[in-house]
């Protein structure tokens, strides 16, 4: 049986779950997630604990099993408290700044700000021009929009200009190193 797969997921006082089937829908403070999880996971609530079973013992199954725990238990932890993605910018004129809720990125290209929308749900920041915070409840979504900034201009490796998550390490390279005789 699966390690993570047998855990109980706690439910904190305020979070309220909906199963209907197969979908279940998490209530809490900051917001409502629903999902639907594959077709071998069985989730029963019982008391303030809720336990994903899987209902046969095909391979199928056992791999979906603990995959269907994670994905309720971050459903849980989202609507409790949420979850963030740190970006930095590196580079000499590199900025980004929030109009309203779209955030525009200048990072060296010729248009000079290049606007990102958000999908509903997330909310972007920026710190100091150079640190831009992504929050939101969808543990999959905040992830995704990171990484869908980060794309915009990932970190190079001979100067390290770019964006990179934060505590994200960038190996340098040295550059031509002059003619050889």
């Amino acid at each position: 049986m699966s390690r993570i797969g047998k855990r109980p997921i706690p439910l904190p006082p305020k979070v309220s779950v909906a199963i209907a089937g197969r979908e279940v829908t998490v209530k809490g403070p900051k917001g409502e997630l629903t999902r639907t999880l594959p077709p071998f996971a069985v989730i029963v609530q019982e008391g303030n604990e809720l336990v994903v079973t899987r209902k046969d013992e095909s391979r199928f199954a056992r791999q979906q099993h603990g995959l269907s725990r994670t994905l309720v238990a971050n459903m849980v932890e989202g609507v409790t408290n949420g979850f963030s993605r740190r970006l930095e910018i590196q580079g000499v004129g590199y900025r980004a700044a929030v109009k309203g809720k779209t955030l525009f990125l200048s990072v060296g290209y010729s248009i000079k700000e290049l606007p990102f929308e958000p999908p509903d749900g997330i909310q972007v920041a920026v710190e100091n021009n150079t640190n831009i915070l992504v929050s939101g409840i969808d543990k999959e979504l905040v992830g995704n929009t990171a990484a869908r900034i980060r794309a915009v201009r990932p970190p190079e490796v001979y100067k390290g200009k770019g964006i990179r998550y934060a505590g994200e390490v960038v190996r340098r390279k040295a550059g031509k190193s002059g003619k050889k005789k």
